[in-house]
């Protein structure tokens, strides 16, 4: 059984390589090997592993093997993920040697479509568990087998997709398992000025990044009674130019003017590690975005949240914006200092109870780690039996680490 990690970024990696470590820790009958396609991606494999990968997991790392392949992708990596796109032609015979290949992403689909590999069953981890419309379109009605957070993602599967309910399995939220300390994620001087964590999406059609985040980066250089982490979505200013494929979007995120890196109140990362960890998300008094995902984990302890519709959408009743519901919506900056009064004021009596029916929707949390089910779903599809869960409160505990009952 295949586990890959085909990306840019490192972001993907926390959503399924703990169900690789739960197998190869409980399912002796599997080899559980774990392909990565670049150095940042093994990296944060091995980090992750805990001392597994290598020993209980097999590691390999894939390459582009074709002279014509490195060719296209030295031309074309500025602007298109080329590397990512050409690695599966370039090995066949890896992908031809499993039976399952579980993954994070829709990619891969494309060795059934394109390469004919029709005997390899496909498992889905999906990564996240946001509401934009991509994640529910008909390509995900292509997998053999989806794991799923909770109910809101299968309903919507099987609602907008057409996808057999007996393909999907409800597991939880292995990235969960993985929550860090609270105590060890302060990337900001701890003074009593409350933090907001502003997390713009990628997507040009959908981001407030380009219409209006260097606004909310003004906002807060002139008001540093507040401290700003700015960690936008990993793959902002990964390339020079942004592509998006759901709607065909070219747009450049810019650069970071020194008046936003020499400003004291003001914390940027636009990519490193702690971007994927949870770190901010659970550093932050208030969470300012659009439409990344990320708000969801943010709500495992229920804050103040805001967002910014700067493409002035229709959204009240469009699924796609559900979680637009945690917090007051604005479409001018200049609402921003009122906005994130009103959700502090109104938290308790008003965003809260919605946030925490937004998260129940959201992820089926219980107290086997969610890692546990997760596997025992894939072990159940290949045919494979799985022993009874141990007596555990590990999820519990990694609630516990975060202050929510």
């Amino acid at each position: 059984m295949g586990f890959l990690f085909n990306h840019d970024q490192v972001h993907q990696v926390a959503h399924s390589l703990p169900i690789a470590l739960a197998l190869a820790r409980r399912a002796r009958d599997f080899e559980v090997v774990v392909a990565t396609t670049n150095r940042r991606l093994t990296a944060e494999v091995i980090r992750l592993g805990g001392g597994m990968v290598g020993h209980e997991v097999r590691l390999i790392e894939l390459a582009l093997t074709k002279s014509t392949s490195r060719l296209v992708a030295a031309t074309a990596e500025a602007v298109l993920p080329a590397t990512k796109l050409l690695v599966y032609g370039d090995n066949l015979d890896f992908f031809r040697s499993l039976d399952i290949l579980v993954v994070a992403e829709k990619t891969s689909l494309v060795l059934k479509t394109r390469y004919g590999l029709r005997d390899l069953k496909i498992v889905h981890t999906r990564h996240g568990a946001g509401d934009r419309a991509i994640g529910f379109d008909k390509a995900s009605a292509g997998f053999d087998h989806v794991l799923v957070s909770g109910r809101k993602i299968r309903d919507r599967l099987v609602r907008e997709t057409g996808i057999d309910p007996d393909k999907i399995s409800v597991v939880g939220y292995p990235k969960f398992d993985l929550t860090p300390a609270r105590s060890t994620t302060h990337p900001l001087l701890d003074d009593g000025r409350p933090v907001v964590l502003y997390n713009p999406h990628v997507s040009p059609h959908l981001s407030s990044w380009y219409k209006a985040g260097r606004q909310v980066l003004d906002w807060f250089v002139e008001h540093d009674d507040h401290h700003l982490i700015f960690a936008p979505h990993v793959m902002l200013f990964e390339r020079p130019f942004v592509a998006t494929i759901d709607k065909l979007r070219l747009d450049r995120a810019g650069r970071i003017e020194e008046r936003y890196l020499r400003a004291p109140n003001i914390h940027i990362d636009l990519g490193s590690r702690a971007s994927t960890t949870m770190a901010y998300t659970q550093r932050a008094d208030l969470y300012l975005g659009d439409v990344s995902s990320q708000v969801y984990e943010f709500l495992l302890r229920p804050r103040p949240c805001v967002f910014l519709n700067s493409h002035r959408f229709v959204w009240g009743d469009d699924p796609n914006f559900d979680h637009w519901r945690a917090g007051p919506v604005i479409e001018d900056v200049t609402d921003l200092g009122a906005a994130m009064s009103r959700s502090r004021q109104q938290h308790e009596s008003l965003w809260r109870p919605v946030q925490e029916a937004l998260f129940s929707q959201s992820f089926d949390l219980t107290e086997e780690p969610s890692a546990e089910r997760a596997a025992r779903a894939v072990a159940l599809f290949a045919g494979q039996a799985w022993p009874d869960p141990p007596r555990t409160d590990l999820a519990a505990a990694a609630l516990a680490r975060t202050g929510t009952s």
